[in-house]
């Protein structure tokens, strides 16, 4: 579904990733893990148009989109929850939610919300609330809704877990597999690294701008290399 070759992006005179290369089938959850400032998110918003590589290539359902625009993209069928969220704090949820859905027909946005409400029955109850007013797992939810809500091929999740407490962190999670159970292909970046490999069915390390390691979700668990940094083993 996804293949990103050879990307190489830069912040002014820093190169942030460094010829990183993967591959994302569909019906798989694939996790990028790393310590902050690894270059995980970087990868992420060059994928959803956000970046630019200066070299490579990034093909999503077997066309070239490199250089094609974030907007454009998520008519594609790629959307990506930011880090931190970044609901509209001022807006209901019910119109954060019908935002998620611009880019598709009128006709599919009721039933686009009654699906998001059915996996997310709290933003049911909270629909006529300000989103600004909601708990952080609920605004990460609130995010997740949005996003789905263009019924993309690839739903792309940039540190769910970031400031929630941990009964919440395994909410999400839990969730992230219940969606994939129900279709969705996802790939999530993800500093819980323990986390995210328990659920993924592949992995892909990534230290300093380059990926130096990758296998299945399980057997990076296990690694020594991959325990001692990540894991606190």
């Amino acid at each position: 579904m996804l293949s990103v070759q050879d990307i190489n992006v830069y912040y002014g005179a820093i190169h942030a990733v460094k010829g990183v290369s993967f591959e994302v089938e569909e019906g798989e959850i694939v996790t990028l893990i790393g310590a902050n400032g690894a270059g995980k998110s970087t990868t992420l918003q060059t994928v959803s148009g956000l970046l630019r590589s200066k070299t490579g290539s990034i093909t999503f359902l077997g066309e070239n989109i490199s250089g094609v625009s974030a907007a454009k993209l998520v008519s594609r069928g790629l959307a990506q929850v930011p880090e931190g969220r970044r609901v509209f704090l001022q807006m209901t949820v019910e119109e954060n939610l019908e935002m998620g859905g611009f880019t598709q027909p009128s006709s599919t946005i009721a039933p686009g919300l009654e699906r998001v409400y059915e996996q997310f029955p709290r933003l049911k109850e909270r629909r006529r609330q300000v989103a600004g007013t909601l708990s952080g797992g609920e605004q990460q939810m609130l995010a997740m809704g949005r996003a789905l809500m263009s019924n993309p091929r690839l739903l792309m999740l940039d540190e769910p877990s970031m400031g929630l407490a941990p009964i919440l962190v395994e909410q999400i999670f839990d969730i992230i597999q219940e969606l994939n159970k129900g279709g969705a292909t996802i790939l999530l970046v993800e500093q819980n690294a323990q986390m995210a490999l328990s659920v993924a069915h592949r992995g892909y390390v990534l230290e300093t701008g380059r990926i130096t390691l990758s296998g299945p979700g399980k057997q990076l668990l296990e690694d020594e290399a991959v325990k001692k940094a990540y894991l606190g083993g």
